[in-house]
């Protein structure tokens, strides 16, 4: 499914991203240059746990689920890449095997840069050590605050707060009300559970609470927000 070049949505996401946004123009301009495109269906395997570091991979389109594997069998989701988000250089930068499974969600497209010419890049720009280490510094960061707000924020605090994340990347104002918001990204209550680390029992319960006070719809295509505002104040609520 490889394509030649990207759509001018999915350049698009990749320049708007965050961190790569704030790259020089000739960095991004080497990176770009050597980058290939891969076109994902839903459920393909884009990189498998255990597997030497080929590829450092951006998501263009859709979304990648990051998930690893129980003890019994069970894929378990810990996240998903949202487009114009990079992954994968960690164990580039190591050399050890890739620590998860990565598959589509939806149709995918991934922009990839092969190993080789990755180590060139570096080579030629100082700034990419400096940028990625400012990278890694975010996710750091970021995973310390998914662990304290798993220790000490009650499910429907920590529901809220995922809800905002995924209306912030995958939002799509409704066309019929300018109030409410659709989230793109299609998740099963299952899959939701597993990125707040409950039972899909106790989410699927905050989740028709926060229905009945009208703060979401829930519809089988998915999410709609009606109340950001209520979410919010959810969000932002104290312990106890």
């Amino acid at each position: 499914m490889d394509e030649p070049i990207l759509s001018v949505d999915e350049r698009n996401a990749i320049n708007a991203g965050r961190w790569f946004s704030a790259l020089s123009p000739s960095l991004k301009h080497d990176i770009l240059r050597c980058a290939y495109v891969r076109r994902y269906r839903d459920g393909d395997l884009i990189a498998a746990r255990g597997e030497p570091p080929e590829e450092w991979i951006a998501c263009a389109k859709g979304a990648v689920r990051v998930s690893s594997t129980s003890i019994s069998g069970k894929q378990i989701t810990l996240t998903y890449v949202e487009p114009g988000i990079w992954f994968g250089d960690v164990s580039i930068f190591d050399g050890d095997r890739r620590t998860h499974d990565a598959y589509a969600h939806g149709e995918t497209t991934a922009l990839c840069v092969a190993k080789a010419d990755f180590k060139k890049i570096l080579s030629n720009h100082v700034e990419l050590y400096e940028a990625l280490l400012r990278l890694h510094a975010r996710r750091i960061r970021q995973l310390y605050g998914l662990v304290e707000d798993l220790n000490t924020l009650p499910l429907r605090a920590r529901l809220a707060k995922q809800l905002l994340h995924l209306v912030r990347s995958y939002g799509i104002p409704s066309l019929s009300d300018g109030s409410e918001t659709r989230i793109g990204l299609q998740l099963a209550q299952e899959e939701l559970a597993q990125l707040l680390g409950a039972s899909r029992q106790r989410v699927n319960q905050e989740l028709k609470s926060m229905e009945r006070d009208s703060i979401i719809r829930i519809e089988p295509g998915g999410l709609v927000v009606r109340d950001r505002a209520a979410i919010m104040r959810i969000a932002e609520a104290d312990v106890g």
